[in-house]
Parts: structure tokens; C-alpha cells; sequence
């Protein structure tokens, strides 16, 4: 019950002062209490600048941010091409050497050399191996 009674008396302390439609003036409200009222705004005011201010150096920094990655990713992207353009160049050089018979026998030539001397590499090796 003394709980009930200390709520009801903070909500009539809380809302003292306002009535239906409007509110009451009170005695308790003076110039000073206006005056600390305009400094609380003023400060809220501040606040609410130096916040916005923050918003914007983020707001800011998030641009340069996604420019600097949309230049890298330009980059990428041309670097991708010239690559892209070298490797065809190379393919279509390695189709041309496929195509005449010559260079078959050349390749197969060369194949052959080297697996012999994988070969031959396996073998001293693994003889060295066995002596050990």
C-alpha cells in the first residue's frame, strides 16, 4: 500500500502542472528555469551538430572508400582483358603448331626426350636410394 501511495505521488509530481487542453502555469516556473531550459536546448542543439558533422566525415569516407574500390576493381577488370587477349594469342600459336605435321613430330620428338630422361632420372635415383 505505501508503494501504491509513493507511484501516485510521483506521477502528480510528474505531471504537476499539466491540465486537460493545455498547461497550467506554476508558480515554480520562472525566467531562470526558462534560462536552463534555452541552455539545455542549446547544448542538444550542439550535440545534435557534432553528430550530424560525424554522419558526414563517415558518410564521406564510405565514398572515397567505394571509389578507391571501384577504381581497383577497373583495374582488375582491364587487367583481366590484356590477360585474357595474351592467352588467346598463345592458344591460337599453340593450334597453328598442332596443325602442320611437322611440328606433330616435332613435340612428339621432344615429349620423348623428355620422359627418357625422367625416366632415366627415376631410375638413378632410386639406385642411389637402395645403396644408401
Amino acid at each position: 500500500m505505501n508503494a501504491r501511495r509513493d507511484g501516485r505521488n510521483n506521477r502528480v509530481a510528474l505531471f504537476d502542472g499539466i491540465e486537460e487542453g493545455g498547461i497550467r502555469a506554476s508558480s515554480l516556473y520562472s525566467t531562470s528555469s526558462h534560462e536552463i531550459d534555452e541552455h539545455d536546448n542549446e547544448q542538444a542543439l550542439e550535440g545534435l551538430q557534432d553528430r550530424v558533422n560525424l554522419l558526414k566525415r563517415l558518410s564521406g569516407d564510405i565514398n572515397e572508400e567505394v571509389d578507391s574500390h571501384n577504381r581497383m576493381l577497373d583495374r582488375m577488370g582491364n587487367d583481366m582483358d590484356s590477360s585474357r587477349g595474351v592467352l588467346s594469342g598463345t592458344m591460337d600459336k599453340f593450334k597453328m603448331v598442332f596443325e602442320t605435321k611437322s611440328s606433330r613430330r616435332m613435340f612428339s620428338l621432344v615429349a620423348s626426350f623428355v620422359v627418357l630422361f625422367l625416366i632415366i632420372y627415376y631410375l638413378t635415383r632410386k639406385g642411389n636410394l637402395s645403396k644408401a
